[in-house]
């Protein structure tokens, strides 16, 4: 596979120093995979060396960032938005002693994943090129039909109610502030990480501080079925490849969407089978959106965007293999560090620690977009209030992005 690259040594070193650097970022609560991707190429752009090396870098970062996040999903309850689906459920296997098999579900769930969805991308890209210009002549009823099925996904009247209030509410607020200026001191500013913070982070914080932490951990044994593992890979996998070509769909509905398609079961199955399929999901994602890029022209991830705005290479045959390579080692990095993460929060004191966090968010949002972050990210903690107190999903609020983009 290195012969696609060449047998350039810096070329080695970027991916090196790329899996370092998403292996500390993945662990950063809050921080949203977009924005670092971001932050990352606007520095590396300015770094001595081969271009190929540094777009390595970029590549490996953002793709390790994306199996690693899941720790401080299960361990603090602040999700990157592509594991908003996945992240209570998994929270349910950590108060229930099985945090460490759930980081190995979600190692497995990305892994085989990742081998999947190269084969698949081949034919699937050849047929995307073929209807994506009707597609995106009519992004604004795909986009719809999205949400509908999202909506009706939910389990009750009740339910799909809550939904559509949490869709508007989300919708208002990505139309509202989303052309906002930012003034943020880090070199690549934006809202992104100030509005997912708020929408997924913050409200399963608060809702955190009264609780007794993470509890101790049991065995690492995975419980779930052969075919029910195998089920919930191709489930998440087909709900990457379903959205990886589409533009504001995030590898959170993937993963929804998914789970619609999983048989009903028993909590503690479905709580396992979630967590599978949202990783699968996300992880596919990501390799879709190369075959996306590649065959049609567009950047579907924040690490490719990030890679086009700076000018650094982008072709398949440089970002396939760097992409497969960091996500063999994301996937032994899970439950590695995921173990020791989960052992560390569980001697903290929860109050504390949620404080600590929520002031690190606060911070985190300022140094991206200024004082209207914070704004941002206090106003978006209000609204993801909303489902949990509703009744619904939490992955309707990702139509803070969806129903902007539809609407032009």
């Amino acid at each position: 596979m290195w012969e696609m690259l060449g047998s350039d040594g810096p070329v080695f070193a970027g991916v090196a120093v790329g899996i370092l650097l998403g292996t500390c970022s993945g662990l950063v609560p809050g921080l949203h995979a977009n924005a670092f991707a971001l932050l990352v190429a606007s520095v590396a752009a300015r770094v001595p060396g081969p271009p190929t090396a540094v777009a390595a870098a970029v590549l490996a970062a953002a793709t390790v960032h994306t199996f690693l996040d899941i720790v401080p999903s299960l361990a603090l309850g602040v999700p990157d938005a592509g594991l908003a689906a996945g992240s209570l459920p998994g929270h349910r296997l950590v108060l229930g002693g099985r945090g460490r098999e759930a980081l190995r579900l979600s190692a497995v769930g990305s892994g085989v994943a990742l081998c999947l969805a190269v084969p698949i991308a081949v034919p699937f890209t050849a047929a995307a090129t073929q209807v994506y210009p009707v597609v995106r002549e009519h992004l604004w009823a795909v986009l719809l039909a999205v949400v509908v099925a999202l909506v009706w996904t939910e389990a009750s009247t009740r339910a799909r109610v809550a939904a559509v209030v949490t869709i508007v509410a989300a919708s208002a607020l990505g139309l509202a502030v989303l052309d906002w200026p930012t003034n943020g001191p880090l070199p690549v500013g934006g809202l992104l990480s100030p509005l997912f913070a708020g929408l997924f982070g913050v409200p399963v914080l608060l809702d955190a501080k009264d609780g007794a932490g993470v509890p101790p951990q049991g065995d690492a044994a995975l419980a779930i079925s052969p075919a029910t593992l195998a089920r919930s890979i191709f489930a998440g996998s087909g709900g990457g490849a379903l959205v990886g070509y589409l533009p504001g769909v995030s590898a959170g509905v993937a993963g929804t969407l998914a789970l619609a398609a999983l048989p009903s079961a028993d909590q503690d199955t479905a709580a396992r089978s979630y967590v599978v399929a949202t990783s699968a999901a996300t992880t596919a994602t990501s390799v879709f959106a190369l075959f996306a890029l590649a065959g049609l022209g567009t950047p579907r991830t924040g690490a490719l965007v990030a890679l086009v705005a700076a000018d650094l290479p982008s072709r398949l045959s440089i970002a396939l293999p760097v992409t497969l390579v960091a996500g063999v080692c994301g996937a032994l990095l899970v439950p590695t560090l995921g173990d020791r993460v989960l052992a560390l929060v569980g001697r903290l004191d929860q109050r504390r620690l949620v404080a600590v966090v929520c002031v690190f968010l606060v911070a985190l949002s300022w140094a991206f977009a200024g004082a209207v972050g914070v704004v941002v990210l206090v106003v978006a903690a209000a609204v993801g209030h909303l489902p949990p107190r509703l009744g619904c999903r939490r992955v309707h609020l990702m139509c803070v992005l969806v129903t902007p983009l539809a609407l032009g």
